[in-house]
């Protein structure tokens, strides 16, 4: 009984430190989106360059999917003209796989290019300020298809919650 004691108590010095690394609070990191969002039919929101996004008192000031899986900012319908393209998909189309079962590490760069798994990226140049605390070697994203605005991606963090529109670089 004695020898089993001195396992345990070595099992769970080792445990121990392995659990803090995650924080403690599960609670706190952003459950990543099921889907992306529906195309717009609203009225659609005008762009402003002060727009205020909280939709909750917790909730970050830039575009976010909040708990209930809605894209909060992803309101300036179809012909907003900051994501306008002469040439959408120029580069082609990405196929790496979409949605939370395909989570992406990045692995360097910057807002205007980025890369993970030998795909590259660019932010869009309206959303460079949404990306401001990204970690671009090191941030999981999970890329979404923008029904709205033809060429571009969605990509959410899902370290903040928070996404960005993205134009896939080949």
């Amino acid at each position: 009984m004695k020898n089993f004691s001195y396992i345990f108590a070595a099992a769970m010095l080792v445990a121990f430190p392995i659990y803090a690394q995650h924080g403690g609070d599960h609670h706190s990191m952003p459950k990543p989106p099921s889907h992306g969002p529906s195309e717009y039919h609203a009225t659609p929101h005008p762009a402003e360059p002060h727009r205020d996004y909280r939709d909750q008192d917790n909730h970050p000031n830039i575009p976010h999917v909040d708990p209930r899986n809605h894209w909060v900012g992803h309101d300036t319908g179809r012909d907003d003209a900051n994501y306008h393209l002469d040439r959408p998909w120029e580069h082609g189309r990405f196929n790496g796989g979409f949605g939370p079962r395909h989570v992406w590490r990045i692995v360097g760069g910057g807002p205007s290019r980025f890369w993970f798994n030998g795909w590259y990226w660019n932010v869009a140049p309206y959303d460079i300020a949404f990306c401001d605390g990204w970690l671009w070697d090191s941030d999981n994203i999970i890329i979404y298809a923008d029904p709205d605005h033809d060429g571009w991606y969605l990509a959410y963090n899902v370290r903040l919650g928070t996404y960005v529109h993205v134009m896939y670089l080949g």
